[in-house]
């Protein structure tokens, strides 16, 4: 059996190309382009607020987690949920006119009486960078949460 097969030249396939591209470029309107500051360290006003992403975090986990039976699916669920809601809540605090990339791990394991330890580790600028952290446990799950405040240019 042979198949047959219209050749296609290149021409043809970067004009469509062209075109398609063309045309998305067109409804997007003029690119912006930023340029950098070079400010490589943050003003005095612009520190990351510790305190106020651990009480985010808390009232985040308590809202969540309270009264909340362990669940692998559920609290698979429950993780990307409350990630989320901190990081919105911890980049709200902040302002738009912040040079902070928000990083926020939440783990939630079951509660069968063993002992847990969690740990990361993290390049950064000690002067100027953040984390703020919190613990929860049930009788049926516990759960940790780690916000960190990367400085950046």
């Amino acid at each position: 059996l042979q198949t047959l097969r219209t050749p296609r030249t290149r021409s043809d396939t970067l004009s469509e190309t062209r075109s398609s591209v063309g045309e998305e470029e067109a409804n997007k309107g003029p690119q912006i382009v930023y340029e950098n500051t070079f400010q490589l360290s943050p003003k005095d006003n612009q520190i990351f607020p510790t305190k106020k992403a651990e009480d985010i975090l808390k009232n985040t986990f308590l809202t969540h987690l309270l009264d909340t039976k362990y669940n692998g699916e559920t609290c698979k669920n429950l993780t990307i949920q409350i990630t989320e809601s901190v990081k919105t809540q911890v980049k709200a605090e902040l302002g738009c006119n912040n040079r902070f990339k928000i990083v926020v791990l939440v783990m939630i394991g079951a509660n069968y009486g063993q002992g847990a330890r969690v740990a990361s580790r993290c390049l950064w600028y000690p002067q100027h960078d953040r984390f703020a952290q919190y613990e929860y446990h049930n009788e049926s799950l516990f759960a940790v949460g780690v916000v960190y405040g990367v400085y950046y240019e």
